[in-house]
């Protein structure tokens, strides 16, 4: 078989899909779609470029910024920090969106997700696609206005390597027995768009952001408070069709799918601070201390709170080792949490 062929009849989930239980009902939210979404209804955001005093990004969702060795570079290192900070997650968006969410939901749109889902849920796959190559172009245009406007000059994305996120995939990917590999990245789908809506929810509020900035935020998190219903939807329809092999197999990495997603990137963040001529030793105490291990571990369970429990509801838990691993994370339970691999020290040493 060719390989435009075999892409083309490619499934996340191998196997029959009609060998699989079905799980019956779909309550869809895209009746309103065309009045609703941020592509059909939304304008284009401009960025004026005017000084006026204001963040470019929340400082304390980049915390190595309010870092003693890092403050006492002054204020335009700081402000070139926040500004590179929202560079960072301008191109994080638009790669979010074209490496992760729209292959898969492209697979659901096309029927090639290996379940048997509703004719409506395939249907409103395309919206999602539609939905977040609008998410990526937003991004991707708001990015080079922020660089005409300020004349800081962006990363290209051909000098700059792959997002965190792509790496911890490919590592998961790799722990995966062969037969099911292609799961992890229908999880992660379901990972990212269940918990960027309220990753996004704080931005639009804060007034010390330019207003462009919170608009073009607030658009993205209003259309992804729709994909996050669809996304559960999605983990209801899969869990109940994997067999119980299946679910061994991949339930205990359920938790690497979350911190890959919401992890911070502290590679990139100690190359950023080497430019602004922090030694070594001093890159990798920033990242350490901004991100305290214990702290950064309460501050992902809190956030992976809803997926969670969209698990536990699932049936995901009830085995064993996933809830072993759930536990370990510091996602369910109340069992010490054990270091992750690819902590701050570990990245940033």
């Amino acid at each position: 078989m060719g390989i435009y062929q075999q892409m083309a009849q490619e499934q996340l989930v191998r196997g029959n899909p009609a060998d699989r239980p079905r799980t019956a009902g779909y309550a869809s939210r895209y009746g309103r779609w065309e009045e609703l979404a941020g592509v059909r209804r939304k304008p284009r955001r401009d960025f004026t470029g005017q000084d006026t005093g204001e963040l470019y990004f929340p400082p304390e969702l980049y915390p190595v910024v309010l870092h003693p060795l890092v403050a006492a570079k002054g204020e335009v290192v700081v402000e070139a920090l926040l500004l590179r900070r929202l560079y960072d997650y301008l191109d994080f968006t638009t790669e979010l969106e074209n490496l992760a969410v729209i292959p898969v939901a492209t697979r659901i749109s096309r029927g090639r997700s290996g379940l048997v889902l509703p004719e409506q849920m395939k249907a409103d796959a395309y919206k999602i696609v539609t939905d977040e190559a609008w998410h990526a172009q937003f991004s991707h245009d708001f990015a080079r206005q922020i660089e005409a406007g300020t004349h800081v000059a962006r990363p290209a994305p051909e000098d700059t390597p792959p997002p965190a996120f792509v790496r911890r995939l490919d590592a998961l990917r790799e722990q995966l027995p062969h037969e099911v590999r292609g799961i992890e990245s229908l999880l992660f789908g379901i990972v990212s768009e269940t918990l960027i809506s309220g990753i996004l929810a704080d931005i639009p509020r804060d007034e010390r952001l330019p207003v462009p900035v919170r608009e073009l935020v607030r658009d993205h998190a209003e259309d992804e408070g729709r994909h996050h219903v669809y996304f559960r939807s999605v983990l209801k329809h899969l869990w109940p069709a994997l067999t119980v092999r299946e679910r061994q197999a991949v339930g205990p990495h359920v938790p690497a799918a979350v911190a890959a997603f919401l992890e911070p990137d502290y590679e990139q963040s100690a190359a950023l601070l080497r430019g602004i001529g922090l030694g070594r030793e001093q890159c990798a105490q920033v990242v350490a201390e901004a991100w305290p291990e214990q702290t950064l571990r309460r501050t992902l369970a809190d956030a992976a709170r809803p997926l969670t429990r969209y698990f536990a509801e699932a049936g995901a838990l009830d085995d064993p080792r996933t809830r072993d691993a759930f536990e370990e994370a510091g996602l369910w339970g109340a069992r010490p949490v054990r270091a992750a691999p690819g902590t701050p020290q570990e990245v940033a040493a």
